[in-house]
């Protein structure tokens, strides 16, 4: 079976979608990385698609591997990202051919699983954080939250002075002691203020610590991590699977975030999470959005066997992802269901394709 088509569909810059046909006429639609989506097609077409086209599309993995060497010339997120959209195609396409969801391809069981509300402000006073997410925990049965601390990129900085410590133990106290409550630094601090933070948010029994240092920054992370007592998170930024193997061997974290967007795909997302079990790391991929990477996101952790507790589920309205499918994803209990259907078991809305600009590469 042999890949003969590759179209997007893409909606202005933030998200865009994938077909892939083989040449018996089997069929499998998958997502580009969000962000830059319009960027990202243009790379799928001219440098994914002349790999892709005439290739085997039951082999993901070597696909993969076959694409990146082939772009070798142009290394980088943006290929990452192209390659995304073909990679979670072919899944699709593969499940549909067995009559299984992606999650039983892999091994698992579609079912619901928890997730945490995540918001993603910094724009909002502790007391009016507090408020929304017990709104939020009262109308959707959460029970596991996440809050942004710092400033992106912060150097040491708040978003404004005190914020940081007055959010923590405010939300702490509105939500309760036996919610679970994470954190996210977004590349904040160097190692003596992370690790000082660190301690507060000890006291305030937070889950886990996120990307408390600029990620490029591995042997900072490293450090706070040996101190912190709360679990470090991090590594949805990261793309290249040697500086993944560099992640995991240090460690830097003690739960592994690839999102799956950025990294290329399930296949080599699969490939970090499998390191990670063997290092005895958990995974939490990254899923920031409510767009299709959170429909991967679930049926990578209902199969991997050293899933987090929890996955990413945004709270914040998302207008260039409303209309993306027929059934959006809702949160009921502080849970979201795996979809049960082949391939990804959800369906991309005709009126919302029909709004899309369309390319196509065929063999």
């Amino acid at each position: 079976m042999k890949i003969k088509s590759i179209e997007t569909f893409v909606r202005g810059p933030n998200i865009g979608v994938v077909r892939v046909r083989s040449d018996d006429g089997a069929e499998g639609w998958g997502q580009l990385s969000t962000y830059g989506a319009d960027i990202a097609a243009t790379v799928l077409h001219r440098q994914v698609a002349p790999t892709a086209l005439g290739a085997d599309a039951t082999d993901i993995d070597g696909l993969t591997d076959r694409i990146l060497e082939a772009t070798y010339k142009f290394p980088g997120s943006y290929v990452c990202r192209a390659l995304t959209g073909v990679d979670t195609a072919l899944w699709d396409l593969r499940g549909k051919l067995e009559s299984k969801s992606v999650c039983e391809l892999l091994g698992g069981t579609s079912r619901p699983f928890p997730v945490y509300a995540s918001s993603m402000r910094r724009d909002i006073t502790p007391e009016d954080e507090a408020d929304r997410l017990v709104r939020l925990q009262d109308a959707f049965g959460y029970r596991a939250f996440k809050i942004r601390v710092g400033s992106v990129n912060g150097h040491d900085q708040d978003q404004w002075p005190g914020r940081t410590e007055t959010l923590v133990p405010t939300v702490r106290k509105a939500i309760g002691d036996d919610a679970a409550l994470l954190v996210d630094g977004n590349s904040c601090y160097t190692p003596a203020k992370a690790i000082e933070v660190a301690k507060m948010l000890h006291q305030n029994n937070i889950g886990h610590f996120e990307e408390p240092c600029p990620y490029w920054q591995l042997e900072w992370t490293a450090e706070v991590r040996r101190a912190s007592q709360v679990p470090v998170a991090g590594g949805e930024q990261d793309y290249d699977l040697q500086q993944w193997k560099r992640i995991v061997s240090m460690p830097a974290v003690d739960i592994v975030q690839p999102d799956i967007c950025y990294i290329g795909g399930v296949a080599r997302t699969l490939r970090v999470a499998r390191w990670a079990d063997k290092a005895g790391l958990l995974c939490v991929p990254h899923s920031a959005n409510r767009s299709m990477v959170t429909v991967f996101t679930l049926h990578v952790m209902g199969a991997i066997p050293n899933a987090g507790p929890h996955i990413e589920f945004s709270i914040e309205p998302t207008p260039w992802v409303e209309g993306l499918l027929t059934e959006p994803l809702e949160a009921e209990n502080g849970m979201v269901n795996i979809p049960a259907g082949p391939g990804w078991g959800v369906e991309i809305s005709p009126e919302w394709l029909a709004q899309a600009e369309h390319q196509i590469s065929e063999s």
